[in-house]
């Protein structure tokens, strides 16, 4: 037959307490912690659980305790006093509201609820009430103060729209084109080891780059050089020549508003093949939306791990990388999947 065990939680703190002294009591008197569990009707575990914490801590273990709060008692802040809070989190930013920092912290949380209620919480408890909210710690995307948001809507709502609408009537193929520098001396990225050990990776002294220059369509394409030395206008006319003889159709490319795109030289040389090749510029400050932003820093991460000694190292590296996204269509395509970039998958 079962002993029967009492619900412990329904006493209050000081009955609790004195249930606990009284069963040790009996322990260090000579009883079996068997038969002070069904001496007591408590279950034999937390009979061990008390007597252990006992021969621990002493008497201080079995002091009463301050128990939490249940789901349905009041808490700090009441339902119409965290709703604010949340919508402060999610739609503003906090220098928006006078408070310092352009994220939102636990502490910067805290620091807004005192300011607006004048109650002081602690981490825990702000941590806690994120939580609830549905709310979890992410990394933001960035973007520039300079950027003009009625640009970017126009871009996304007309602009591009229209790009693809002529794109598909000239049967032609749209690229996005990017450049970016690799570096010997980069950050290689996280890796297991134990606590409160830093790993070591060994890495070349010497500093040296290669730069990397690509194209990507939607459909999975992918077309890069690489260079050594300043983006000019004799690289990216290189890069663009290759392009057109290497293609049967017109490409209509869109790039950011770096100096050299915008060169005469560049213009000129566009201006005689308007049947080859039409060039779209993104809105200013707005390098979320070219998807060769991903494929960057996809390239990025994966030398950053081949340890380059030299810069033939580094630019075979990258080579090696890039022609096996060309084998790899799905992935490519794949990078028009990200929020940001979305509007370009079709």
């Amino acid at each position: 037959m079962g002993v029967m065990v009492r619900d412990t939680r329904s006493l209050s703190p000081a009955a609790q307490e004195d249930l606990r002294r009284r069963v040790v009591a009996a322990v260090k008197a000579g009883m079996s912690q068997a038969a002070a569990a069904r001496a007591f009707q408590v279950a034999p575990k937390t009979v061990w659980r008390w007597v252990d914490a006992f021969d621990r801590k002493g008497n201080r273990a079995l002091d009463a305790r301050r128990r939490g709060r249940r789901a349905n008692e009041r808490k700090a802040l009441t339902a119409r006093q965290q709703a604010r809070v949340r919508r402060a989190v999610i739609h503003r930013c906090p220098d928006q509201l006078a408070l310092p920092g352009l994220v939102w912290t636990r502490a910067q949380v805290r620091q807004l609820i005192e300011a607006w209620f004048g109650l002081e919480l602690s981490l825990v408890t702000v941590g806690k009430y994120l939580r609830s909210w549905g709310l979890s710690p992410q990394k933001p995307v960035r973007r520039a103060y300079e950027q003009n948001p009625q640009a970017v809507a126009e871009w996304l709502e007309v602009t591009y729209p229209a790009i693809a609408a002529q794109a598909k009537r000239d049967k032609a193929i749209t690229l996005w084109l990017d450049q970016t520098g690799l570096r010997s001396d980069a950050a290689v990225g996280t890796t297991w080891a134990p606590v409160g050990r830093t790993p070591v990776v060994a890495k070349t002294g010497r500093r040296f780059g290669v730069n990397v220059m690509a194209a990507i369509s939607n459909k999975g394409e992918l077309y890069f050089t690489c260079y050594h030395g300043s983006f000019t206008g004799e690289v990216l006319l290189s890069f663009l020549a290759r392009l057109t003889r290497h293609l049967d159709r017109k490409i209509h490319l869109i790039v950011d508003g770096h100096p050299v795109h915008r060169r005469v030289m560049i213009r000129d040389w566009l201006t005689e093949r308007t049947d080859d090749i039409e060039m779209h510029f993104l809105p200013g400050y707005a390098p979320e939306l070219n998807p060769v932003e991903l494929l960057n820093h996809d390239v990025k991460h994966h030398v950053a791990q081949a340890r380059p000694a030299s810069p033939t190292d580094l630019a075979t590296a990258a080579s090696r990388h890039l022609r096996r996204r060309q084998n790899q269509p799905a992935t490519v395509k794949a990078f028009f999947g990200k929020p940001e970039v979305r509007y370009a998958a079709e």
